[in-house]
């Protein structure tokens, strides 16, 4: 709880209104919980173990029914301890409820924020808090709206790659290491913060992309869309002709498209990533241009075979 409170304090205008010891209970879910029924007295299937969030509805509601009640409300509540309580709009702390979390030692805070807008924010920071993660040797780059996930061995040329594409107008996100975050069945990379959006290209050193080529070529968070393996080429390796028989891998837990580009001299691998970025773009558009070949040719060489069936059928007939 102290970690959380801390790094978003400001992002989400809270104000500690019990002492900074209590900041010791663990936030366990990503989920926030209003308590107007525990309040009205059905705690039955009360979530207290989520962060509890006071809007105007339940503050009214609290201040109508006077200090007698109120002291009954938080008596009854003291069995079910939150991590945190959060009220919004500034509103002020009701003593009894105050009175209940000093005495199982969990915070209570305040937030200028109105109540969904808080709600949203501290719902998507808690959703990234909680989010399996891992960070790769990689580089991530948006083309034409597509994240592209770069990896492949040391050396194989997978930053000057995107620095290719960035200078033709596409945006970088990360590169070398990329930070993978799962959210819902979607996979963000982001940059590490250390790294920016800086890059190593051997032979010249460290460069800023942002500073190089202006606001317009980077972005923090891309969803990635399509894995590209580059690597050196090996003879007698069997590289995918026609696209029929797509090869997926899998990253916590979710399963992202991947291509193998074999790296050869005299090799343009930039335009070669602008046309898978433009062919994943048509397949999420329901255009897969492999199928819709294979089915066109399928149909010529079933008519060919039904003429030939008719032509011979014919020979016969005037025989």
């Amino acid at each position: 709880m102290r970690d959380f409170f801390f790094r978003f304090k400001e992002e989400l205008s809270l104000t500690l209104k019990t002492p900074e010891s209590s900041l010791t209970a663990e936030i366990l879910e990503p989920n926030l919980h209003r308590p107007g029924l525990a309040l009205a007295g059905f705690t039955e299937v009360y979530s207290h173990q989520r962060v509890q969030v006071i809007g105007t509805t339940e503050w009214f509601y609290l201040e109508s029914v006077g200090p007698e009640k109120r002291q009954k409300i938080f008596e009854r509540l003291k069995a079910f301890p939150s991590p945190l309580w959060v009220l919004t709009h500034n509103a002020g702390p009701h003593e009894e409820l105050l009175g209940m979390c000093r005495e199982q030692n969990v915070p209570v805070c305040t937030t200028a924020r109105e109540t969904m807008d808080f709600c949203t924010e501290a719902q998507d920071l808690l959703e990234d808090w909680f989010a399996p993660y891992c960070s790769v040797h990689a580089s991530l780059v948006d083309v034409y709206g597509v994240g592209m996930l770069y990896i492949g061995e040391s050396g194989v040329g997978k930053s000057e790659c995107v620095l290719d594409l960035v200078e033709r107008g596409h945006r970088l996100v990360a590169d070398d290491i990329v930070n993978l975050i799962r959210k819902g069945r979607s996979l963000i990379g982001k940059g590490n913060k250390v790294l920016g959006h800086h890059m190593e290209i051997r032979g010249i050193g460290i460069v800023d992309v942002g500073k190089l080529f202006g606001i317009r070529a980077i972005r923090n968070a891309k969803k990635v869309e399509v894995v590209v393996e580059l690597q050196h080429w090996r003879e007698g390796e069997n590289y995918d002709r026609t696209g029929l028989d797509p090869i997926y891998t899998e990253a916590i837990g979710i399963s992202i498209p991947k291509v193998v580009i074999p790296i050869s001299p005299g090799k343009n691998i930039t335009v070669i990533s602008e046309v898978i970025a433009m062919n994943m773009l048509l397949k999420m558009n329901g255009v897969d241009a492999a199928k819709l070949f294979n089915e066109k040719l399928i149909e010529t060489m079933k008519g060919k075979t039904a003429s030939r069936d008719l032509e011979r059928l014919s020979t016969e007939v005037h025989e």
